[in-house]
């Protein structure tokens, strides 16, 4: 296939997901709606024609991302513009000529979404799946772009202004 779909997930750890709606709702309530959130993404991406490869934050689990539709790997690096970059990097290393990764807390993806973001990448180097909080929700190019990680403070307001 020659298109990586890449997902990044946090390991399922109470205190560890969701943590800003955990100070408000509490953390038994957070990860209801963090697995609500991991379940969509799974439906969603199960559709997609394209590898699919799940990044987990800290170890790999035994949970709802079947091995035989989905490979499953540890993100590598200190921010998570390394740990990104470094997912782009082995896409583009095992010879995929697309690539997006997207997380799994956005439930407005829809398959359509993912879809596009794809075919975009035929006339477009980079694709942006902008969020209403200053960042982004889908990142997609066609070759490694390392500056697009570097200099700048990850999960603040400025994310997409400064990648743009």
């Amino acid at each position: 296939m020659s298109k990586a779909l890449m997902i990044f997930i946090k390991n399922k750890i109470e205190g560890k997901v969701k943590t800003r709606l955990a100070a408000t709702i509490g953390h038994d309530t957070a990860m209801n709606i963090y697995q609500q959130l991991i379940e969509h993404t799974n439906t969603v991406t199960n559709r997609i024609e394209a590898d699919k490869i799940i990044f987990y934050s800290n170890f790999i689990e035994d949970d709802i991302w079947e091995n035989s539709v989905y490979k499953k790997q540890v993100q590598h690096g200190d921010t998570l513009g390394v740990r990104m970059e470094n997912a782009f990097k082995s896409s583009f290393t095992a010879g995929h000529k697309k690539a997006i990764i997207i997380g799994t807390d956005c439930p407005e993806i829809n398959e359509n979404i993912l879809k596009n973001a794809f075919e975009k990448l035929n006339d477009f180097d980079i694709v942006i799946g902008p969020a209403t909080d200053g960042g982004y929700y889908l990142l997609g190019m066609k070759k490694e772009n390392p500056f697009l990680f570097k200099n700048f403070e990850w999960s603040t307001d400025k994310v997409l202004q400064h990648t743009i």
